[in-house]
């Protein structure tokens, strides 16, 4: 419990009307939750305006409320407290709330289109190696040092992630690396948290069904690195172009990473194998068991965001070479013979397709065969599908266009605008379509010679399939392993 007074120690308000001495039991949001003594916080969300159900919130006798416009009439038992964005006082509020926790915490994000949950986890790995209590905020799961929490978004909101990060404290976490979602930055999930450091991974086409426009979605992620206090530091990739667009406006400290350009911690792939990569970082080389140069991208922002946290280099690659792949994250799998492989990869946007296609082609090279299945998630971005389908036909050498979380979507018409963007004939001749995920993967397995490679792209880590509005149990590399038991 706290009163109404402490909660606004640090939010900007424009007015107050009211007492601020009233105790307050809950923040709450959903008016549908709301109880007597209970602040809410109305918010202008995405789909729904809460402030218009103040009349029901306040007919529950709520202690306070939080808005940004008045309503017509007012309440003598209620406090108003009138802001300028819900959302962004949310944040703060949520913070108070639970104890300000990220400011006892060493706290760092994560943000970029491909290689978030990657190089989140891996931090997170990578600390827990060196002997610290640390948490995780991830796509994948959320861990309060070792125990899981299931994870429903990128980045929870605000309440629930500041509950989280309170966890973390209470358990002893010295370290929290999360995934920052645009959608996150852009709808203040993360206000009022003290971050330490943040990464920018890479930028390309994505969530354009939300942000509209690539500049849209650029601003959504420079924002986090606007918000960076002067205490925190910067990592960005120094060859994506948009690397130097998120250090424009930050306070932080700025460094950068790269594999191709000058940088403060340069990384450079000596050896490529399915199984693993011979890398090198800043001159020192280290074995791992990850592959492609999109991994070696990961490693080296992981690499160096430890030695910007004070690790030192040589503990730093130690630890690097005992860390292993995330779940769905260009994950092997082989047959029991030996003969038949499968790699399972989260890619879903066409820049992540061709890091995915390219690193396979460049280790298996021209004499094997890649079957790629690959779908397109429905009610989202439409106009990365035609992308999509040509870029998998372009590098591989047959595909089957299927589905992957249709959700609200007919699935053959989101299979057909992948087709749309196969234009060359030969390889519009080796493409089919399967509508049944499970059969398409059956097939490609069928279809894949001793040495090929059959790779399994869009869902990763995911176990469920979201098909007209409900979730199926469906894991791609169950699939392949049933597959491969039934091989002789």
């Amino acid at each position: 419990m706290r009163t109404i007074s402490t909660l606004l120690e640090n939010l900007k308000v424009k007015k107050i009307i009211g007492r601020l001495d009233i105790s307050v039991n809950a923040i709450v949001t959903d008016s549908r939750r709301v109880k007597a003594g209970d602040l809410f916080v109305a918010v202008c969300g995405v789909n729904v305006d809460s402030h218009r159900f103040l009349p029901e919130v306040i007919s529950a006798r709520v202690s306070a409320v939080v808005v940004e416009q008045l309503p017509e009439r007012l309440d003598n038992n209620v406090t108003y407290i009138v802001v300028d964005n819900s959302l962004i006082a949310l944040g703060y509020l949520a913070s108070g709330w639970y104890g300000t926790p990220s400011e006892r915490l060493k706290l760092v994000g994560v943000t970029g289109t491909n290689g978030k949950t990657t190089t989140a986890t891996l931090l997170y790995e990578l600390f827990r190696h060196l002997g610290y209590k640390t948490g995780l905020l991830s796509t994948v799961a959320n861990y309060v040092d070792n125990r899981v929490v299931a994870s429903t978004h990128t980045t929870p909101d605000s309440l629930q992630l500041n509950a989280l990060l309170a966890e973390m404290v209470e358990a002893g976490c010295e370290y929290a690396f999360m995934e920052v979602s645009s959608h996150a930055a852009h709808q203040h999930r993360i206000a009022g948290l003290h971050f330490d450091g943040g990464i920018f991974t890479n930028l390309t086409r994505d969530h354009l069904d939300y942000h509209k426009t690539v500049p849209a979605y650029i601003a959504a992620k420079k924002s986090f690195f606007d918000q960076l206090p002067a205490t925190a530091w910067a990592l960005v990739n120094a060859d994506d172009r948009n690397g130097s667009v998120m250090l424009q406006n930050t306070q932080a400290g700025r460094h950068t990473y790269a594999l191709r350009s000058d940088a403060d911690y340069r990384g450079r792939v000596i050896e490529n194998r399915l199984d693993g990569m011979l890398l090198q970082i800043n001159g020192t080389q280290v074995e791992t068991l990850f592959s492609g140069l999109f991994n070696a991208y990961n490693l080296t922002a992981v690499a160096g965001a430890a030695m910007l946290l004070g690790v030192p280099r040589e503990e730093v690659m130690v630890s690097l070479s005992s860390l292993v792949p995330v779940a769905g994250r260009f994950e092997t799998l082989r047959a029991p013979s030996g003969q038949k492989t499968a790699i399972v990869d989260y890619a879903h946007t066409p820049d992540a397709v061709v890091n995915l296609l390219t690193t396979i082609r460049d280790v298996i090279g021209a004499d094997r065969a890649i079957i790629t299945v690959i779908g397109a998630g429905g009610n989202r971005d439409a106009g990365k599908r035609p992308i999509m389908g040509r870029e998998a036909a372009r590098l591989s050498d047959r595909v089957i266009l299927t589905s992957d979380n249709p959700r609200d979507e007919n699935p053959n018409d989101i299979i057909n605008q992948m087709r749309e963007g196969i234009t060359d004939e030969s390889q519009r001749a080796a493409t089919i379509a399967i509508v049944d995920r499970a059969e398409a993967i059956k097939t490609a397995i069928a279809l894949a010679g001793p040495n090929d490679v059959v790779v399994v792209a869009g869902k990763g880590h995911e176990t469920y399939q979201e098909i007209a509005g409900e979730r199926h149990h469906f894991d791609d590399r169950e699939i392949i392993n049933n597959q491969f038991k039934m091989l002789k």
